[in-house]
């Protein structure tokens, strides 16, 4: 069993209905995010810092 299989994805509710789109999964020190369309192909993972650094950013409407 892969890591990915284990972590609970959600995506946001911004993406309603949308079939493409980030999925995010909490982790004990960050946050890992995933292709919707591709999930089998594993995800990427970020440290609490720079997660919370590209929400703010995003957020703030800079991305």
């Amino acid at each position: 069993m892969e890591i990915s299989d284990q972590l609970a994805f959600y995506k946001s509710t911004y993406s309603s209905d949308r079939v493409d789109c980030v999925e995010v999964a909490d982790l004990p020190l960050g946050s890992a995010i995933r292709d919707s369309k591709r999930a089998d192909e594993g995800h990427l993972a970020f440290p609490a810092a720079e997660w919370d650094a590209f929400l703010t950013a995003a957020k703030a409407a800079h991305l």
